[in-house]
């Protein structure tokens, strides 16, 4: 297993032979405290990453798996979600580093190793919810901070205002 400070998520090809290679990286604190524009800001993600080295691509299939601290949209607090999940890039050698699809990218012939960290970022982020909310108990019970959940639904209800109730006696036909 390759254990992975903040600046060491690549992998180098250019020595590697032809065949299929297997590269493990540990995500963690130090890897989200590193980017600028991370919303996370702990986690610890396990990253395994298989290579395909043939002689004009990268085959690259990405299996990420563990969990990130979140601020939840709720409560404010914070909580721990898990992911799992895979992803599949293909890297082709040419002439100028392009971005051909999602899946697809290109980089120069001449490059010797490929940086993964911000395919790691983008695929975990891809993982999270759209809601970042605490999981419901077995029961099906919030488990967000009591306290704030009795806040808001002391201050969220809003009486209905009289210009919104004349709309909707107006009929569509």
């Amino acid at each position: 297993m390759k254990k992975s400070g903040s600046s060491d998520y690549e992998i180098p090809f250019k020595g590697l032979g032809l065949g299929t290679h297997q590269f493990d990286f540990e995500i963690g604190d130090t890897f989200f405290q590193s980017l600028s524009y991370s919303e996370i800001a702990k986690g610890k993600v396990m990253a395994a990453v298989e290579m395909i080295k043939e002689s004009t691509m990268l085959i690259l299939d990405f299996m990420l798996k563990g969990e990130v601290e979140l601020d939840c949209d709720r409560c404010l607090e914070k909580y721990s979600q898990p992911l799992e999940g895979s992803f599949k890039l293909i890297v082709k050698f040419g002439e100028e580093p392009e971005e051909v699809s999602d899946e697809i990218i290109t980089i120069p012939f001449e490059q010797a190793a490929f940086d993964l960290r911000h395919y790691f970022y983008e695929y975990i982020v891809l993982l999270l919810p759209l809601k970042h909310v605490h999981p419901d108990d077995e029961k099906g019970n919030s488990t967000c901070d009591v306290e704030m959940l009795k806040q808001i639904e002391k201050h969220g209800k809003r009486d209905s205002d009289p210009r919104w109730a004349a709309l909707k006696n107006i009929k569509l036909d």
